[in-house]
């Protein structure tokens, strides 16, 4: 994202941009139905969020918008002095993990799909850990 369109105070930053997810997903991405670029210190730690959205009827209708189901995936704003070494963090190990957990994703059985699920990647101290989280 362009530094003129960017909603972050100087001393923040996103660490990976659209090209980078782009890159490691390549055909995946055309399951991925929502990219965010968020820009506040909410997510603590965490750095990469990835979430399948089921397809469950989130109003009284029962209706199902077919472009809601899908992957999200959320970058999370970091300090603008740790974005490089954030970046390079998160290219080498957790986008081959994002890869590896949506290409599971997409082969597996019925029940997994039909219940959402969460993966987040923290960094903290240098130190990258992922987990899946309800």
């Amino acid at each position: 994202m362009s530094a003129r369109n960017r909603r972050l105070p100087r001393h923040r930053a996103w660490p990976l941009t659209t090209t980078d997810i782009n890159e490691c997903l390549g055909p995946w991405m055309t399951h991925v139905s929502d990219l965010r670029f968020l820009a506040g210190h909410g997510g603590g730690s965490i750095v990469l969020g990835a979430a399948w959205v089921a397809p469950i009827s989130r109003n009284y209708g029962r209706g199902i918008h077919p472009d809601s189901v899908g992957f999200r995936i959320d970058i999370h704003a970091v300090d603008a002095t740790e974005r490089a070494a954030t970046r390079a963090v998160l290219r080498a190990h957790a986008l081959p993990q994002l890869h590896e957990w949506i290409a599971r994703a997409i082969a597996a059985d019925e029940t997994w799909q039909l219940t959402p699920h969460q993966h987040y990647w923290r960094l903290t101290d240098g130190r990258l850990t992922d987990r899946d989280e309800a």
